[in-house]
């Protein structure tokens, strides 16, 4: 059995006993990386700024309830490298019996989630609202294939993006592939990016963007620069707008870096005030979230929340999770969604979170045709 084989059978043998894990590949890195813990080494956050002085790997919703916390799993089991992962005794593991509860499923289809925008776009010019995002959910048949294959083909298919795949308790077995940067440390330099607008990826990456994207991209900026004057973060450096390419899309990136000392005994605060950006919500963020909760029938549990490494090894690096998907016993739940502003047009906005949604069913199609 080769070490890929091995990797993927140790992931689906950590299902299988239930054991909190967290495995993850950096973008443009092949080098895999698991934190394995206990329900003990489970804690949950009632608030993002709680985070303050913690550390471990972090798994936050979009919108923390009671149902849907905030998941921290504590350094336990900490390894890196095939090698490294290999060499753990999961059969010495003990199953763990403990079912996350079922709960109602909402799947809107292509006439209700046209309805949903035309009222969105109305709502936005009839208000102060100038941008929401509408999401839906998207169910496929899962079959009898392996998980852990399926992690590693998400990862051979979209390289570039931050790939992972949690099994915790209360929040389940979710899997992703998020292009989008929330904060990550860099030594003494902080980098955040502003990411939105969206069209298919093009072969000869030669991309033109419409005013709708450009506008939608410089929501989320300078959103991201009200949030520094608060945190009296100066001086920064910008880099983009610039095209990046990620899995069947592109987007419009622009990265912000500044001097990590700055929120350096307030990161919790500081991602408590930045989460979640416009480029999940919308702007005005207050009046956005609450136009979310009325027009989207399912909950988004931890889909355009965050996750990842929150000071493991001295280190922050957190992503917004993005292209992402629940697993349960008999189906794969794919969330999508999409920034609606004044100019948008509700087919093309429907033909945009399919588009998005092509990153995870190419992967679960190239199993299920093994």
């Amino acid at each position: 059995m080769d070490r890929k084989s091995a990797y993927s059978s140790l992931i689906d043998e950590l299902i299988l006993k239930n054991r909190p894990f967290a495995a993850w590949f950096f973008p443009n890195n092949n080098v895999p990386e698991i934190l394995i813990g206990d329900k003990n080494d489970i804690t949950y956050p009632t608030d993002f700024n709680k985070l303050n002085g913690q550390e471990g790997f972090v798994f936050a919703p979009f919108r923390i309830s009671k149902d849907v916390p905030v998941v921290l799993l504590k350094p336990g089991k900490l390894l890196k490298g095939y090698d490294s992962i290999l060499s753990f005794d999961v059969e010495s593991f003990d199953h763990i019996d403990e079912k996350n509860p079922g709960r109602d499923l909402f799947f809107i289809e292509h006439e209700d989630y046209l309805k949903d925008v035309e009222q969105t776009i109305e709502e936005i010019k009839s208000t102060k609202l100038a941008k929401v995002i509408v999401s839906r959910l998207i169910a496929k048949h899962r079959k009898e294939e392996s998980t852990g294959k399926l992690f590693l083909e998400l990862l051979n298919q979209t390289p570039n993006a931050f790939v992972y795949l949690v099994n915790l308790p209360q929040a389940g077995i979710w899997m992703g592939a998020t292009p989008e940067v929330l904060l990550e440390s860099h030594g003494k330099t902080m980098e955040t990016v502003s990411l939105a607008g969206t069209q298919s990826r093009k072969s000869d990456s030669d991309y033109s963007w419409h005013t709708k994207d450009i506008e939608e991209q410089a929501f989320v900026s300078r959103y991201m620069l009200d949030v520094f004057y608060r945190f009296d973060i100066h001086p920064y450096t910008t880099q983009g707008p610039d095209t990046m390419e990620s899995g069947k899309v592109a987007h419009l990136k622009t990265s912000f870096m500044f001097p990590s000392k700055k929120i350096a005994d307030k990161l919790g605060d500081f991602i408590a005030d930045l989460h979640p950006t416009p480029a999940v919500c919308g702007l005005p963020k207050s009046k956005a979230d609450k136009f979310i909760s009325k027009i989207e029938k399912h909950n988004r549990r931890y889909y355009t929340g965050y996750l990842g490494p929150w000071r493991l090894n001295s280190s922050v690096r957190l992503f917004v999770n993005l292209r992402c998907m629940e697993i349960i016993s008999d189906k794969y739940i794919l969330y999508s969604g999409g920034g609606i502003t004044s100019r948008s047009v509700p087919q093309e906005e429907w033909e945009e979170i399919n588009h998005k949604a092509k990153t995870l069913l190419s992967a679960i199609d190239a199993v299920q045709t093994k």
